[in-house]
C-alpha cells in the first residue's frame, strides 16, 4: 500500500503532489516559450498532460516526485519543483520551474530549499544535483543561493542526450553545515 504523499509548507508556499485541478495552469506554464526555454521547449496541452501524468505517477512508482507549487497568498498554482530522478538521470535532483508571473520573488529558492531538506532528511539522499543549461543564468543564481556549486558538464538520458547541461550540486553534509 502506498504511503500518503507529503505536503510541505514554507512561509509563502504550499508544496503538494499534483492533482487534476492543476492541469489548466500546468498546461499554460508548459505552453509558455519563455518559461520552457530551458525545460525542453513549449508543449501542447496533450504533451503537457503526459508530462504532468509522468510526474504524478512517479509519486506512486518512486515514492517522490516534483510538487505542485501553490502560492499561499492567492491559492494559485505557480509551478512545479522538487525531487526528481527518472531512469538514467545523472543523479538525485531537486529541480524547479515556475510560471513567469512567479519569477523574481524568491519562490524557487524558498521551495527548493524545503525540498532539499526533505530529500536529505526524509528520502535519505546523500547528495542533490540540479541539471542547469550553461546559459540559464537565473537558475544558476538559484543554485548558488541554495549553496550548490557547478560540478561541471553532464549528460541527460535519451532523447535529451544532446541538450547541454552543467551539473550543480552539494552533499548532505555541506547542506547541513550551512543550516
Amino acid at each position: 500500500m502506498a504511503t500518503p504523499a507529503p505536503i510541505l509548507e514554507t512561509e509563502r508556499l504550499i508544496l503538494r503532489p499534483p492533482v487534476g485541478d492543476d492541469f489548466d495552469a500546468w498546461a499554460a506554464f508548459s505552453a509558455d516559450e519563455v518559461v520552457m526555454r530551458h525545460l525542453g521547449g513549449a508543449q501542447s496541452r496533450a504533451v503537457a498532460w503526459r508530462g504532468m501524468c509522468i510526474m504524478t505517477g512517479a509519486w506512486v512508482v518512486r515514492g517522490f516526485s516534483m510538487f505542485s507549487v501553490i502560492e499561499k497568498a492567492s491559492g494559485r498554482w505557480i509551478g512545479r519543483l522538487g525531487p526528481w530522478e527518472p531512469e538514467g538521470w545523472p543523479g538525485t535532483e531537486v529541480g524547479w520551474g515556475l510560471a513567469r508571473e512567479a519569477w523574481g520573488k524568491g519562490y524557487a529558492t524558498e521551495g527548493a530549499a524545503a525540498c532539499i531538506g526533505y530529500a536529505f532528511d526524509v528520502l535519505g539522499w546523500t547528495e542533490v544535483i540540479h541539471t542547469i543549461a550553461p546559459d540559464n543564468i537565473e537558475s544558476q543564481a538559484v543554485a548558488r543561493r541554495l549553496g550548490s556549486s557547478n560540478l561541471g558538464p553532464g549528460a541527460l538520458p535519451p532523447p535529451m542526450e544532446t541538450v547541454p547541461i552543467d551539473i550543480w550540486g552539494q552533499t548532505r553534509e555541506a547542506w547541513r553545515a550551512r543550516r
